[in-house]
C-alpha cells in the first residue's frame, strides 16, 4: 500500500486527526501520528492510502495546509525494498573487506 510521510505536525495531532484530514483526499487505510512516551506527537507521522492516485491527490490537496495550528509537509514515503537491498549490499561489502 502506498504511504506518505507527514512532517511538521503539532504536538497535539493524533492519528485520528490525520485519518480525518486525509480522508478528504481519498481512501485512508491507516494513519499514525508518532508520539513520545507522554502521548504527545513527535512532529511526524505516516498515512497509508488505498492507491497511488489517492497519494497524489493527498499531496496536491493537503501539502502545506494547516492542521491544528501548523503547516504540514507531505512527502511520498520511499519504497522500503530499496533500503533493504542497499543495507544488504553494505553488509556484503563490509564482510568482503574483512
Amino acid at each position: 500500500m502506498p504511504k506518505v510521510y507527514v512532517g511538521n505536525l503539532g504536538s497535539s495531532v493524533t492519528s485520528h486527526d490525520l485519518m480525518v484530514l486525509f480522508s478528504r483526499a481519498g481512501e485512508v487505510r491507516g494513519a499514525l501520528a508518532v508520539s513520545d512516551k507522554s502521548g504527545l506527537c513527535r512532529g511526524f507521522g505516516f498515512v497509508e492510502m488505498a492507491d497511488v492516485e489517492d497519494v497524489m491527490v493527498a499531496i496536491s490537496l493537503l501539502n502545506n495546509t494547516e492542521l491544528n495550528g501548523t503547516r504540514i509537509r507531505i512527502e511520498p514515503e520511499p519504497h522500503r525494498e530499496n533500503g533493504k537491498r542497499e543495507a544488504a549490499k553494505r553488509r556484503t561489502v563490509r564482510s568482503r573487506a574483512s
